[in-house]
């Protein structure tokens, strides 16, 4: 289950550069277990950073909801448990090649890594919850 998030917190996450929501992004897939991603009719969408399709990300559906416009208006967010993401969709993620675009906003480009990068921040900042 996602938190709520009030219309002030909303604005200032969006408004951080793109490593300050990264890290904002990596705390609140750990605190919640779960992470969005947006779903077409035709199944997941993909980003461009033109080389690759990164797999986009947001740590709340309202950031996601957000980013769903243009060749994604017809997208909806999607849950994504944290198991699934680390245990599936990491090795998949990387297996074909792709990165990851990691808390795009209307007006700032994601922050694109590795799937090898996610899975140890992930893993270093799930410690502090054991």
């Amino acid at each position: 289950m996602s938190l709520r998030i009030s219309d002030r917190e909303f604005e200032a996450i969006l408004a951080l550069a793109g490593p300050e929501r990264y890290a904002h992004h990596i705390k609140r897939v750990a605190d919640t277990e779960q992470l969005w991603s947006l779903a077409a009719p035709g199944g997941w969408v993909l980003a461009s950073d033109g080389r690759r399709e990164p797999v986009p990300i947001w740590p709340h559906p309202r950031y996601a909801a957000a980013c769903a416009t243009n060749t994604w208006k017809d997208a909806e967010p999607s849950a994504i448990r944290l198991d699934d993401w680390l245990t599936k969709w990491l090795p998949g993620i990387a297996r074909d090649g792709r990165a990851i675009a990691a808390f795009a906003t209307p007006t700032d480009r994601a922050v694109v890594v590795e799937s090898e990068r996610m899975r140890a921040d992930l893993e270093a900042e799930l410690e502090h919850y054991e």
